[in-house]
């Protein structure tokens, strides 16, 4: 019998969030959203409540929930603040929550859902990155999924369906290579905010776009399979393929290679993540492969674009460290975003505060928090 997913979607108003609610209209037999969360956005909840029909919101802005409070009809209940995050996730009757918060403040309700045994559906690399160990040993003590949204980390996910992890050789995860693949490295400090923002094949949020052109989105994202699929990182290798029609592959022993294809759509992984192990027919797409003419593969720029060894370090360090990279890379970039520094310098600046930090391993919840608020007043310029 199909299961219809119940959702609650934190990160409702940014890119992944409205393409999660498209979904949801495409096969609403499968997928109902039962709650939603933004930070500031008011307008745009307050639309798509009515739209939904949710009852259950939250908004992390204590302004923009005094602003919304009004707005919103008298039977729905507004959480506020960071921990309206968490008491939404409580509060919902959600069989699956949809993480697309940017940054540290997605990490506590998605340790609140899993500790209520509510699946969870990832789309905010942080998460992993910051505490993949502590995310998925409390998964397996709840015996909760972890399903993800990312596109790349998705098609592994559907290349590793019937396989067994021993088999595997690498997994390679694929790269645009951001708008700057072929810039000449001596022309990266005059890189300015308006042609980093622009995206070659993606539409996303600034942060996660300057996370592309640094190549640091990749850098998060090798930490963030090293968890989810319990790979060592030095199984883990980017692939740099503009067209972004192959979302990653996965090398096997014997050197076959299961590759995952479909148009840049954020639908698509958001789709198989709720109706995961279903396959569901929609409205989306299809691709024409006499129409694709070619598809180009070539490796990264490490040299000139150093956020892959950073993050590779991070990972096998493990410990504070990743949280430490992300954090520091999360100041850079508004750093760079603000003009207040060069485009090189987001690099640079992970890479000192990586140097300074005294790692600890193991960390619980509250020793993460603290390298996170430490390595923010370190990267600061």
């Amino acid at each position: 019998m199909a299961i219809r997913r119940k959702v609650l979607l934190l990160g409702s108003t940014g890119s992944i969030g409205t393409s999660a609610l498209k979904v949801a209209e495409d096969i609403p037999e499968r997928m109902e959203i039962v709650g939603l969360a933004a930070a500031r956005s008011v307008e745009a909840l307050v639309e798509q409540v009515r739209k939904t029909g949710v009852k259950q919101v939250a908004l992390t802005d204590e302004a923009a929930a005094a602003k919304a409070r009004p707005l919103l009809p008298s039977d729905v209940t507004l959480h506020v603040g960071s921990q309206g995050l968490v008491d939404l996730v409580r509060a919902s009757d959600a069989d699956m929550v949809l993480v697309a918060i940017v940054g540290v403040a997605g990490l506590a309700p998605a340790l609140a859902a899993i500790e209520e045994g509510k699946h969870l559906a990832v789309a905010s690399k942080e998460i992993l990155v910051m505490a993949g160990e502590a995310v998925m040993e409390a998964a397996r003590r709840k015996g909760v999924k972890i399903l993800p949204v990312d596109s790349e980390h998705n098609a592994i996910f559907q290349c590793l369906e019937g396989q067994r992890s021993s088999d595997v050789r690498r997994l390679l995860i694929t790269a645009s290579g951001g708008p700057f693949r072929q810039l000449p490295a001596d022309q990266l400090p005059q890189v300015t905010v308006a042609q980093a923002l622009k995206h070659p094949t993606w539409s996303m949020g600034r942060k996660i776009t300057i996370d592309s052109a640094t190549l640091f989105n990749k850098g998060l994202e090798m930490i963030e399979a090293r968890w989810l699929f319990d790979v060592p990182m030095s199984q883990i290798e980017v692939v740099v393929h503009p067209q972004s029609i192959v979302h990653s592959m996965v090398e096997f022993m014997d050197h076959s290679v299961i590759a995952q294809l479909s148009h840049s759509d954020m639908c698509f992984p958001i789709q198989y993540a709720v109706t995961w192990p279903d396959r569901v027919p929609n409205n989306l797409r299809p691709l024409d492969f006499a129409k694709l003419a070619s598809l180009h593969f070539e490796a990264p720029r490490t040299q000139d674009f150093p956020a892959l060894d950073l993050a590779r370090h991070a990972g096998e360090v493990g410990g504070t460290l990743p949280a430490v990279l992300n954090a520091a890379n999360e100041v850079a970039v508004e750093a760079f975003l603000s003009e207040r520094t060069s485009f090189p310098a987001i690099w640079q600046t992970v890479a000192r505060v990586m140097e300074k930090h005294q790692v600890i391993q193991h960390p619980d919840l509250g020793t993460l928090i603290e390298a996170d608020a430490w390595a923010r007043r370190e990267a600061t310029i």
